[in-house]
């Protein structure tokens, strides 16, 4: 980077890319232009920095450059729009090779095709280590966004994807067994390491949901924890979430659970960064295919899990130290 300079390797990641219809002006100006066609964006911003977000010796730069987007992306799915473009910011050493900026901007682009949306601009500066911040904008789906504010009593609590992944992940990679970085092919291990290096979030279920003619009336994604999401839900909507666990049954994540030694039970519960949806569903609606209904809503506050408080923390806090299982490697 220090030889190659910030213009010419903004020339180099930005060569041959094609962006989305609703970017009228991508990189080279002073600003991006994009399309608002329903007349308001959803917007939101996400940061990545290196030892605590990820590590270099885990995850390759294609694979940091995806989860970068699918972290954002996923926000803006959460609020029951689609992604149509981001603005990234990046902090790089001047000692960083070009060939791993190449490699993170193709999993940004990469990521970016399974989502939705282009990468419109964003900011190259010199940094002492390793830092990625993400703008996604985002065109509602349904006209207006879905907030976590909706859930009403009576509604059915329903999780599109398979929480606990990249808490596996992350106890597989961590000093307890390193030797995780060996797994290969389709084993469960492997399956843990991948998704928490770059997770897949199932954007394709919120999609269909929107287009099913009874979208969630509430709805968000699980980035801190199970618990800990749905306890912001509760509380945006004046409400109280019972789980019921018996629906979060995993057999493959605890047959990965006994081999670590770990509670495949904590980690749905609790784990955080697999980006998956939750959303709540109106009285006598049915959630649509591919949506576990896991819960309910009842009257009163707070989340139980089969009708008891759960003991210890909920998922992750970024000042507390109290996470289970984010990629926090400076505690």
């Amino acid at each position: 980077m220090r030889d190659l300079g910030e213009f010419a390797l903004i020339a180099q990641i930005n060569a041959g890319r094609t962006q989305g219809p609703a970017v009228r002006l991508g990189p080279g100006d002073d600003a991006a232009v994009l399309a608002a066609p329903r007349g308001q964006y959803v917007v939101s911003t996400d940061m990545l920095i290196e030892d605590r977000h990820f590590r270099l010796d885990w995850s390759d730069p294609e694979e940091i450059g995806r989860k970068a987007i699918a972290q954002n992306a996923a926000d803006i799915y959460a609020m029951g729009a689609e992604p149509v473009g981001y603005v990234i910011g990046l902090g790089l050493p001047g000692e960083t090779p070009v060939d791993f900026v190449t490699r993170l901007a193709d999993g940004f682009w990469a990521e970016a095709a399974r989502a939705g949306g282009s990468v419109a601009g964003g900011d190259i500066v010199r940094s002492a280590q390793l830092v990625i911040s993400v703008t996604a904008f985002g065109d509602p789906l349904g006209g207006a966004p879905i907030t976590r504010s909706g859930a009403r009593a009576g509604g059915t609590v329903a999780l599109a994807g398979r929480p606990g992944w990249s808490a596996a992940g992350f106890a597989a990679l961590s000093g307890a067994h390193p030797e995780a970085n060996r797994h290969h092919g389709d084993s469960d291990a492997a399956v843990a390491v991948a998704a928490h290096r770059a997770p897949r979030p199932p954007y394709d279920l919120v999609r269909a949901a929107m287009a099913a003619g009874t979208p969630p009336e509430a709805l968000t994604d699980i980035s801190d924890g199970l618990l800990a999401d749905l306890g912001h839900l509760a509380a945006a909507s004046g409400v109280a979430v019972a789980v019921d666990s018996a629906n979060l049954h995993d057999p493959d994540l605890e047959r990965c659970a006994a081999e670590l030694e770990a509670d495949a039970r904590q980690w749905i519960l609790t784990g955080g960064e697999d980006h998956v949806f939750a959303g709540v569903w109106t009285p006598g609606v049915t959630p649509p295919s591919g949506w576990t209904p896991i819960g309910c809503i009842e009257a009163g506050q707070g989340v139980t899990v089969d009708g008891a408080r759960y003991r210890g923390p909920t998922g992750w806090e970024a000042f507390s130290g109290t996470d289970s299982a984010k990629s926090d490697h400076s505690r």
